[in-house]
């Protein structure tokens, strides 16, 4: 019979123990330093990317996975008699999703479901557990792909970054573009909604800012249970603890992580960044 082998990205910072778990396959984003090119989270991970940063002359860049990338990974799932359900980052953030369905139309599409998680981050890591958790019961390809796209609308990111440079530079900003030039001291809270970075508002100072965060997302639960909580962040592991500290306290999770951010979403956060992913009411 037939196994679903889950796909996902590396934007989506599963603790490797699930990974490992569901064996789930991790399609590798793609990071450009001048010459050089990386593969997110295989030749380059965050602690020597953000080293790098601190002190880089030339800014890196990123691309998506490579459809070529893409159909080796779903030939080899197809080649193994099983079927591939692929839920990536946002299309409206990478153009990763499109890599899929160029290879997914070099193979047989019947056994390879697609979903646009619309989001990045455990936003997204949330909608593969519970994927790998239905399928886990029994769940057939579609039933988990069905899964998934509920489970999309139950999550979501909440962050604040030190500086609005990096999200303009790698021209993921969106509305935020409003809050460029205002006080070095003032830190914008954003979230990833309807697939795009969006602004919420601007805080006085990044302690202020972290706890609006956690307003926000109990704003966001609305009181929904379970719920599931990732704290992120891009070198800023002490302030990351304390908030995750926090929401575990006030949320009473049931599950809960600590991702660092990737170099390749690192690029367009940038250093400083903290926020929190959650999914909640089901």
């Amino acid at each position: 019979m037939a196994k679903v082998v889950l796909v996902t990205d590396s934007t989506g910072y599963l603790p490797k123990e699930l990974i490992d778990l569901y064996q789930i396959r991790v399609a590798p984003q793609v990071l450009i330093w001048g010459k050089e090119t990386f593969l997110d989270g295989i030749d380059i991970l965050p602690d020597e990317f953000y080293r790098r940063l601190k002190t880089a002359k030339v800014m890196p860049s990123t691309s998506q996975v490579t459809p070529a990338t893409m159909l080796d990974i779903f030939g080899r799932i197809l080649n193994d008699g099983n079927e591939a359900l692929g839920i990536f980052i946002g299309a409206e953030l990478s153009g990763t999703l499109a890599s899929a369905n160029q290879a997914r139309g070099e193979l047989v599409k019947e056994k390879i479901e697609l979903v646009d998680s619309g989001t990045t981050a455990m936003a997204m890591g949330f909608q593969v557990l519970a994927a790998a958790r239905a399928l886990e019961k029994g769940a057939n390809l579609h039933e988990a792909a069905e899964v998934a796209r509920e489970t999309s609308h139950h999550t979501g990111v909440v962050f604040t970054v030190d500086t609005l440079e990096f999200l303009q530079r790698g021209g993921r900003i969106g509305a935020a573009s409003r809050y460029l030039g205002t006080a070095l001291n003032v830190k914008p809270i954003l979230e990833v909604r309807g697939g795009k970075v969006e602004p919420i508002e601007r805080i006085r100072t990044k302690s202020k800012a972290l706890d609006r965060v956690l307003d926000i997302i109990a704003e966001r639960i609305d009181g929904q249970k379970p719920v599931r909580i990732s704290a992120i962040h891009a070198l800023a592991e002490e302030e990351a603890n304390r908030l995750l500290e926090r929401a575990v306290g006030r949320f009473h999770p049931l599950e809960s992580y600590m991702a660092v951010v990737s170099p390749v979403v690192g690029t367009h956060a940038g250093p400083g960044t903290v926020g929190l992913a959650f999914c909640a009411g089901i």
